[in-house]
């Protein structure tokens, strides 16, 4: 189990992160959400010991991670531009990993070969997409007991998102920790999630019983109606002429009879994704118009 406890971060004057805490389960897939500059990137690096906190800590089985070079060795940390020198190659990196880790050659090889990975070619020669899929290759070939992700699925196609996911999905034993903007993707393979908001957490739990608290629906009446006739409140609110669209979270039956009473000519629910609930909470906190 990974707890976040009570993790802050400054630098300087600037708050990047206030008071984190949440918890990633056992062989659990947690999702990481927010917008560009909520502080995901901070928090992976601090769990992988790259940074030092201002406040808190952060437990991998009860042990804290700071200076804790065992725990470290069980825990892979791939960030979203990995560094690596001019001449760097796929065989290379293989070799260095080897060293450090107990790794899956025949997983790697796998892997090598769906996203046909050329072992000798430097790495600065590869497309960006193709340096994430080996990147990818090399992390969960490590079949680390922690898995860290930042930007899993950037500059991957269609393809080589679907074989990473299922690469996820089949390191059952390992709890992995992803920060992603593809929320389709996460949807697919995550249980849990955080949503971090100006350095905390907005929101956290899991998926499913998240999205099954939040419902969608569309209306139309005889006659326009204003948002003000609607009571219950609303993540979301559109309108268009007798025609009204909204998201709204609670319970389901008391929102339906709520509609009930106004007397629709008809409704029609529509089921809410992951990226569509996100979009949700952006808007309600006032970054998008």
């Amino acid at each position: 189990m990974i707890e976040i406890k009570g993790i802050s971060k400054s630098y300087g004057e600037k708050s990047v992160l206030n008071n984190i805490s949440f918890t990633v389960g056992d062989g659990a897939v947690f999702g990481l959400v927010g917008i560009n500059g909520a502080g995901k990137t901070t928090l992976l690096r601090l769990m992988a010991d790259v940074l030092r906190p201002d406040a808190g800590e952060i437990l991998y089985d009860g042990e804290n991670i700071l200076g804790n070079a065992q725990k470290r060795k069980e825990l892979f940390f791939l960030p979203d531009e990995p560094y690596y020198t001019a001449g760097t190659t796929v065989e290379g990196l293989k070799e260095l990993y080897k060293s450090f880790y107990a790794f899956d050659e025949k997983l790697f090889e796998n892997f090598r070969e769906v996203f046909s990975l050329a072992l000798k070619t430097p790495l600065r020669n590869f497309s960006k997409g193709m340096k994430r899929q080996a990147f990818a290759a090399l992390a969960l070939a490590t079949r680390p007991k922690y898995l860290l992700l930042d930007e899993a699925f950037d500059g991957l196609d269609p393809l080589a998102r679907l074989e990473l996911k299922r690469g996820i999905i089949a390191l059952e034993e390992t709890s992995v920790l992803i920060s992603s903007h593809s929320l389709r993707e996460l949807e697919d393979i995550c249980s849990g999630f955080a949503l971090l908001d100006s350095g905390t957490v907005a929101d956290a739990g899991d998926i499913s019983e998240t999205l099954g608290k939040v419902h969608k629906f569309q209306a139309a009446f005889e006659f326009p109606l204003a948002r003000e006739a609607f009571p219950f409140e609303c993540l979301t609110f559109e309108q268009e002429g007798r025609v009204v669209r909204f998201v709204t979270r609670g319970d389901r039956d008391r929102i339906i009879a709520a509609l009930s009473a106004l007397k629709p000519l008809f409704v029609e629910e529509i089921k809410v994704d992951f990226e569509e609930l996100f979009l949700c909470e952006v808007k309600s906190r006032g970054y998008l118009k």
